[in-house]
């Protein structure tokens, strides 16, 4: 992979009245501009570039079980946003338009598992978003599907258990966000173990959230977006924060399609997702926030305790987010899980640690 400029990216372009940049046939997904209104605190308003993709894709993985032992189909895949290019992902990753073959490349394979599963089959199907501050109203259908069929091999596909996969996730940028998005759907155990909030309580503090927010997000051109310049090989933030959008050209070995460019967002810096744990009652929780985001649907989800990038806030001491200093001065021995994953690579190259 390697950075080009715009004008180098086959078949993207800029739209001459609004000035999104977008593919010639329309598919794939666009970078355009979003203002956001209702946010609160020190950022009450932004505008931003965002991803816009009006489609859902598959992130699927196929379970089997081996011996009496649950094992998940994993797929070294290639993206341009990886770091390394290669890591571990979903049996099947595709969007829309790479399934239905808008790039005119190689067909997924195992994709059938997943249009069309077998009945009592589904361990999981849900649909979840993408990072909301940089794709717009992005989903993703989640799902875990049991075969028993005798899948052929391939090079690029390896039978893992669930234990081996909890070991690499320990290691940095082996697992990506896509895979570690489907694992978290995984049926859970029922321990019998005492929540300090019931699913109830839960789902009804997230809908206040929702209500309490009010955040209102309207699409514009990229053109219209302030505080940010295009130039010829970068659409950048005046005060160097948050991203940049660039243009790359591609070559792959392992993909549906050989070759390719395409832009993507790239951070200016590593962000940090961490949650806080406390043993209550005996029982292990997690501090999550309802954090709000300008892409999301629903403007607010819930997420780790902090999710963001430090350095965007150099020189704002009174817009850091709650608890960031608390986790970035953690004491080592207080670390129960530490690794760097990178984010969703075929839109993005960021990597992220996680506490």
């Amino acid at each position: 992979m390697e950075r080009v400029p715009f004008a180098a990216l086959d078949g993207w372009g800029f739209h001459p009245v609004t000035g999104d940049l977008a593919h010639r046939t329309g598919r794939f997904f666009a970078v355009q501009g979003l203002r956001v209104t209702g946010g609160g605190g020190a950022f009450p308003h932004w505008s931003q570039p965002v991803i816009r993709q009006n489609e859902t894709g598959i992130l699927g993985l196929l379970l089997k079980e081996f011996d009496g032992v649950p094992h998940v189909l994993m797929q070294a895949k290639m993206e341009p946003g990886n770091p390394g290019l290669v890591q571990l992902s979903p049996t099947v990753q595709a969007t829309h338009s790479n399934y239905t073959g808008a790039h005119r490349g190689a067909p997924v394979r195992h994709l059938e598992y997943f249009t069309r599963p077998v009945p009592g089959r589904v361990l999981a199907d849900v649909l979840q978003s993408e990072h909301g501050s940089w794709f717009l109203n992005k989903h993703n259908r989640n799902m875990v599907v049991e075969t028993r069929d005798a899948v052929p091999d391939h090079e690029d596909f390896r039978w893992l258990t669930l234990g081996q996969l909890g070991e690499l996730l320990r290691h940095d940028n082996v697992v990506t966000m896509d895979a570690r998005t489907v694992l978290a759907c995984l049926p859970a155990d029922d321990t019998g173990e005492r929540a300090l909030h019931s699913d109830t309580d839960v789902r009804s503090w997230l809908s206040c959230r929702r209500t309490d927010r009010g955040l209102s997000a309207e699409p514009v051109g990229l053109d219209e977006v302030r505080g940010w310049t295009r130039t010829a090989t970068v659409v950048e933030h005046d005060e160097g924060r948050y991203f940049q959008v660039v243009g790359v050209s591609v070559r792959a070995g392992n993909r549906e399609v050989g070759t390719w460019s395409q832009p993507l967002l790239e951070p200016v810096a590593q962000g940090v997702a961490a949650f806080l744990l406390r043993r209550i009652g005996g029982v292990p929780h997690v501090l999550a926030q309802a954090r709000a985001e300008g892409g999301l649907t629903h403007s607010v989800e819930i997420a780790p305790t902090v999710q963001c990038t430090p350095q965007n806030y150099a020189g704002l001491p009174h817009a850091r987010p709650l608890f960031l200093d608390t986790v970035l001065a953690a004491d080592p021995g207080r670390i129960r899980y530490s690794a760097v994953h990178s984010e969703e690579a075929g839109g993005s190259s960021a990597p992220r640690a996680g506490a």
